[in-house]
């Protein structure tokens, strides 16, 4: 397990020293996640200990909330300074976020149901 979250911290520490190296506006942490996806992709597979990490950061995913949290509740002036920019934005976001999941499913629908008739002929 410590094997798995060193490799899960080491990929994090990758992308975010890319990331400022190259001084991109982009998150490192989120780099490090597409670093450990490649990895994952060479490799074929995790290995059981990676799973293990995984499952047990999952099932607490909602500790990892608490600082976001924290950091919304400090900044309640500047919320509430722009609460109609905050809403709109979370507003439009949820729409496009709906408009596209619906055409990727009913795009994925069409894919399995070509599958399909194809496989019966």
């Amino acid at each position: 397990m410590i094997q798995a979250l060193t490799l899960l911290f080491a990929c994090q520490l990758t992308g975010e020293i890319l990331v400022r190296a190259a001084g991109i506006p982009f998150p490192g942490p989120v780099l490090g996640m597409g670093l450990i996806f490649a990895l994952l992709l060479v490799r074929g597979r995790s290995a059981p200990a990676l799973d293990t990490a995984a499952d047990t950061l999952l099932q607490n995913l909602s500790l990892l909330f608490v600082p976001a949290a924290v950091g919304v509740v400090q900044q309640a002036g500047l919320v509430a300074a722009n609460w109609v920019a905050i809403a709109s934005a979370l507003i439009v976001s949820t729409i496009l976020t709906l408009v596209v999941s619906v055409y990727t499913f009913r795009a994925v629908a069409r894919m399995v149901e070509r599958r399909a008739a194809g496989g019966q002929a």
